[in-house]
């Protein structure tokens, strides 16, 4: 499975980006895709999840009611929307892939076998 993560860019406190990943090599239902972010000087951290099958998903509770993932199977391609973004959304973002997880260890970084290349995000106060 390949991921190729874009979208990211400069922007102002309260303003939006959306990222993109496309996912690719496999037989995608079966997966489920996250969005994780590294701040600077810090550990890698979950931001959001979706299963390609069903479309359920979840989000850390820090973006809650600003971020939003969604996914577009004929695309394949997974979008997190972020609104209202704040200086500490500063990071660089990462798109997952895993085909072996359960909803509660979504957020661990380590159920995670694929990666993208990570897309820097900047918000500027």
């Amino acid at each position: 499975v390949q991921l190729q993560a874009s979208g990211g860019g400069l922007v102002q406190a309260g303003g939006s980006l959306r990222l993109s990943c496309v996912v690719s090599g496999d037989t995608l239902s079966r997966y489920t895709v996250a969005w994780f972010r590294q701040p600077p000087g810090k550990e890698r951290e979950f931001v959001a999840a979706i299963k390609l099958a069903g479309g359920n998903t979840d989000s850390a509770d820090s973006v809650k009611g600003r971020f939003t993932i969604s996914r577009d199977n004929a695309k394949n391609t997974v979008a997190l929307q972020m609104n209202s973004l704040k200086p500490e959304d500063t990071a660089v973002y990462y798109c997952a892939a895993s085909s072996r997880i359960i909803r509660s260890s979504w957020y661990r970084v380590d159920q995670y076998a694929y990666w993208g290349q990570g897309t820097q995000v900047t918000v500027s106060s």
